[in-house]
């Protein structure tokens, strides 16, 4: 059975533009939103942009954003913060997103985050520790990406991005994160991934081996520890809440094409019964259909 997406209106912040008119096929069984936006002609297309995920490792981008917020753009990161910072953004550190997040403010980051940015459809999680479970929406990170390429400080979105544009192969818990953007799509990308469900680690056998040892590296420090005892992705039992944490999440983001690229955002939810191979080659597919039919 195919479920078929729908013309999704203009992203906030997206500036007026009529939308392209198309549709994408999903595989059955996914529930799926994407928005693409154009930044150059402020033309978007998209299928269910407003509809609330668990971000997985998508809160990152608000992780980075509010530490150099809140630091302001004269402050010298220190090397110890940088073994935190860069292995989060490039490599989807948990335990450095973990450490950031306790250190922060926990569920307060999030909240800065949607009063900074006019974010509409992300909240905190409903169990402060577990920030994987932050809700977002497709429009939301689109909104993110807008506001860290044209409103936050030039030393914010160089950074960030930079960082992105460095994405690796292998995540920091062994699993292979180029799925989605990276292989879908060619060029130039700033990328940022997310999954959960999936497992603290790969199957045997389905290890992603090509690690970048000063990518990956990662403080063991005391403060280290004592976040990731009480803060993780979100992985296992919680608290109640009014989004899917059970099926599997797989997301891919981006800015592709390089300065004033096109935004895409692509979020899915597929069953627990799917490999992690069979869920990436889903999402890799769906994101080189939703970028090339659209169109834009």
């Amino acid at each position: 059975m195919i479920a078929t997406g729908v013309v999704a209106s203009m992203a906030m912040g997206a500036g007026p533009a009529s939308a392209a008119a198309s549709s994408v096929e999903l595989p059955e069984g996914m529930t799926a939103s994407y928005l693409v936006v154009d930044q150059e002609t402020g033309q978007s297309f998209g299928s269910d942009e407003h509809k609330q995920y668990r971000s997985a490792s998508l809160v990152k981008l608000f992780i980075a954003l509010d530490y150099l917020e809140s630091h302001g753009p004269d402050y010298e990161i220190p090397a110890d913060d940088l073994a935190l910072l860069e292995p989060m953004l490039r490599s989807s550190n948990d335990d450095a997103a973990s450490t950031l997040w306790v250190r922060d403010g926990w569920e307060e980051i999030v909240k800065r985050m949607v009063t900074e940015l006019g974010l509409t459809d992300t909240a905190p999680p409903t169990a402060r520790g577990k920030w994987g479970y932050t809700a977002i929406s497709a429009a939301d990170i689109v909104r993110t990406y807008q506001y860290i390429e044209h409103e936050a400080n030039p030393k914010y979105r160089d950074f960030i991005l930079s960082n992105l544009a460095q994405s690796t192969k292998c995540g920091s818990d062994g699993f292979d994160q180029s799925f989605g953007l990276p292989s879908a799509v060619p060029g130039p990308k700033a990328v940022k991934q997310g999954w959960s469900g999936f497992g603290a680690a790969p199957a045997p056998g389905e290890q992603c081996t090509e690690t970048d040892a000063q990518v990956l590296r990662v403080l063991r420090s005391p403060e280290v520890k004592a976040a990731t005892a009480v803060a993780s992705s979100g992985d296992g039992p919680t608290g109640a809440q009014d989004i899917d944490l059970t099926s599997r999440a797989m997301h891919t983001s981006g800015i592709v094409g390089g300065d004033n690229g096109k935004i895409v955002v692509v979020l899915t939810l597929e069953p627990t019964t799917l490999s992690w191979q069979d869920s990436a080659a889903r999402i890799t597919e769906l994101t080189r259909n939703v970028y090339y039919d659209c169109a834009l």
